[in-house]
C-alpha cells in the first residue's frame, strides 16, 4: 500500500470548548406525580447475577479549557495567503512530471484560483497559517506555505491585512520565518515539548479548507516520529483533525502553550486520517533565531546513512537490546569517514545522550552547527568504542559454498552469490562484494533479490566467498548482512535459527 505524506496549510483563531463540570441531581418528577406521598418508595433490589462496578480512575487536575485558550491566544494566530509563479514544464494531470506526490504541490492543487497557465509556469495562490511570537510582528510558518511566493500577505484576527517579509525559510525543518510592520500585537506563549508527554491534550488552531477560526482537539500520540524529508524533526504525532489550511499555525498544550507548528499529515484521500504531524517548537525556534541572525539555517552533518536496529540485527552485532542507530553506509570525504566511523557501527551515544533510534541520531546531528565537535558512543565488534567527531555541513541524502565456477550456491543462508565482473565494479562504483543471482530459503524470507550486492556480513567487508563461509561456520542464528540495491546501501537480518 502506497504510503503518500501530504504537507498542509492554514490561518487561524477559533472556538472550541470542552468544560467539564460536575452536574448537581436534579428531581425531574412530573408535579401532577408527586401527591401519592402516602406510598413508600420502591426499595431497590440488588441484582445478584450484575457485575461489579468497575472502579473509574480519578479525574485529572486541571482539565484543559480550550475556550480560554482560544480567547487569549487565538488573536496572536495569523492568516497567511501567498501568491507567485512556479516555472516548470506541465505533465499529465496538469501537474509537473514526477511531482504529483509532492506536498508543496498537494497543497495547493484545488485551492481557489490555483491553475496552470501554459506549459512552462504554474501561476499558485495558497493559504497558510502562522503565529506571532514577538509584539513587533515576528511570525512563525512553514517553509512550504512561503516556498517560491512573491507576494507573501498575513491576516490578523482583527482583520488587518499586511505585506509580509520572508526574513528566511529553512527547509530542512520547514520552517519559516515572517515579518510585518506593526507594534504592540498579541502573542503567543511559548512551551517546552520536551515536557509532553504522549497521550497529553492538545489544540490545534486554523483554517481547514479555508474555514477560519477553526480549533481542532486530540491528544498526542506519538513523540519522535521520523518522516521522508524530515530526518532532521523529530515530529509530535497527534489525532487532533489538521488538513489542508493547517500548516503553519500553532499546537497548543493543554496550558495554552505552543509546544509545535502544524506541518503534515498522512492521508491516502488528501484530507485528515487521523494522523497528524507538528515540528517541535524548540526546534523551530533554534531555527528562528539563526534566521534572524544570518539570513539562513545551517545543519550539522555526519555524512552516513543510517537504519534502526530491530532484535535480529541486535542478536547479530551481540547487543543486549534492539536499540541505537546502525550505519549503513559512510559517505567518501565526510566528516564520518575522516572520524573513522564504519558500516556497521552503532551509534548507542551522542555526548552521553542515548540514541534509540535513527531518528534521534538524525535529529540530534541535524541541530547541531556545522564545525561542532560531538562524541559519539559506537558499538563495533562486540564492545562500545569512542569516537570524537568534527561535523561537516549539510548540503542543500545450510552454509554457502564456493564451487568451482566461482558461484556460491543455495544453502543454509539461501544465496547463489559470485564475484562482480570488472564491467560492473566499474558501472556500480563498487570495488567489491558478492552479485546476488538467485534467492531461496531465509535470505528470501529477509527480502533479499536477485541483483543485490553482498557488501559485508555482520559488519566484516565480503571480497570473496570465504568471508561468508567463515562466519557461518560458526552457526550463527542471524547474520546481517549489508547489500546495495539501486544505488542505495541497507542492512538487511536474515534469521538462521
Amino acid at each position: 500500500m502506497t504510503r503518500k505524506i501530504n504537507a498542509l496549510s492554514a490561518a487561524l483563531v477559533a472556538a472550541g470548548v470542552l468544560a467539564a463540570s460536575t452536574a448537581s441531581a436534579f428531581d425531574l418528577t412530573p408535579s401532577w406525580l408527586k401527591g401519592a406521598k402516602d406510598k413508600p418508595a420502591a426499595t431497590a433490589v440488588p441484582d445478584a447475577a450484575a457485575p461489579a462496578a468497575v472502579p473509574l480512575l480519578p479525574p485529572l487536575q486541571g482539565e484543559p479549557n480550550y475556550r480560554a485558550i482560544v480567547k487569549q491566544f487565538g488573536p496572536a494566530v495569523v492568516g497567511v495567503t501567498v501568491a507567485g509563479m512556479h516555472k516548470t514544464s506541465v505533465g499529465e494531470g496538469g501537474m509537473p512530471p514526477g511531482m504529483e506526490n509532492d506536498p508543496f504541490f498537494q497543497f495547493f492543487r484545488g485551492m481557489p484560483g490555483m491553475q496552470l497557465r501554459g506549459p512552462n509556469s504554474v501561476p499558485f495562490k495558497g493559504l497558510g497559517s502562522g503565529f506571532i511570537i514577538s509584539s513587533d510582528g515576528l511570525i512563525l510558518t512553514n517553509a512550504h506555505v512561503v516556498r517560491e511566493a512573491k507576494e507573501v500577505t498575513v491576516k490578523t484576527s482583527d482583520r488587518r491585512e499586511f505585506n509580509a517579509k520572508v526574513l528566511g525559510i529553512d527547509p530542512t525543518t520547514d520552517v519559516a520565518v515572517l515579518k510585518i510592520d506593526a507594534k504592540g500585537l498579541p502573542t503567543v506563549r511559548l512551551g517546552d515539548p520536551r515536557s509532553a508527554e504522549v497521550g497529553d491534550r492538545v489544540l490545534a488552531i486554523g483554517a481547514p479548507y479555508g474555514l477560519e477560526q477553526t480549533a481542532t482537539q486530540g491528544i498526542i500520540s506519538a513523540k519522535g516520529r521520523s518522516l521522508p524529508g524530515g530526518s532532521a524533526v523529530p515530529f509530535i504525532q497527534t489525532d487532533a483533525a489538521v488538513n489542508p489550511g493547517n500548516s503553519g499555525g500553532p499546537l497548543f498544550d493543554g496550558q495554552g502553550q505552543v509546544i509545535g507548528i502544524n506541518a503534515q499529515i498522512y492521508s491516502q484521500s488528501g484530507g485528515f486520517q487521523g494522523l497528524s504531524f507538528s515540528i517541535p517548537i524548540n526546534v523551530a525556534l533554534k531555527v528562528k533565531d539563526e534566521i534572524v541572525a544570518t539570513g539562513k539555517a545551517s545543519h550539522g552533518r555526519l555524512g552516513v546513512q543510517i537504519q534502526n536496529v530491530d532484535q535480529s540485527l541486535a542478536d547479530s552485532f551481540g547487543l543486549k537490546h534492539a536499540d541505537g542507530a546502525l550505519v549503513a553506509a559512510v559517505e567518501p570525504n565526510s566528516a564520518a569517514a575522516a572520524a573513522g566511523l564504519k558500516p556497521g557501527d552503532v551509534v548507542t551515544e551522542v555526548n552521553g545522550q542515548p540514541i534509540v533510534g535513527s531518528v534521534d541520531l538524525s535529529s540530534t546531528i541535524g541541530m547541531a552547527a556545522p564545525g561542532d565537535k560531538v562524541k559519539l558512543t559506537v558499538w563495533r565488534d562486540r564492545e562500545s568504542k569512542s569516537i570524537d567527531v568534527k561535523l561537516g555541513g549539510a548540503k542543500d541524502d545450510d552454509e554457502t559454498v564456493a564451487s568451482a565456477d566461482g558461484s556460491v550456491q543455495h544453502g543454509k543462508l539461501g544465496l547463489s552469490l559470485r564475484p562482480l565482473t570488472r564491467d560492473e565494479r566499474r558501472q556500480s562504483g563498487i570495488d567489491q562484494g558478492l552479485l546476488v543471482e538467485n534467492v531461496g530459503g531465509p535470505a528470501a524470507k529477509a527480502g533479499l533479490q536477485p541483483g543485490d550486492v553482498v557488501l559485508a556480513i555482520n559488519g566484516r567487508p565480503v571480497q570473496s566467498m570465504d568471508e561468508i563461509k567463515r562466519v557461518l561456520d560458526a552457526k550463527p542464528k542471524s547474520v546481517a548482512l549489508l547489500v546495495q540495491r539501486d544505488g542505495t546501501k541497507i542492512f538487511m537480518p536474515v534469521n538462521l535459527g
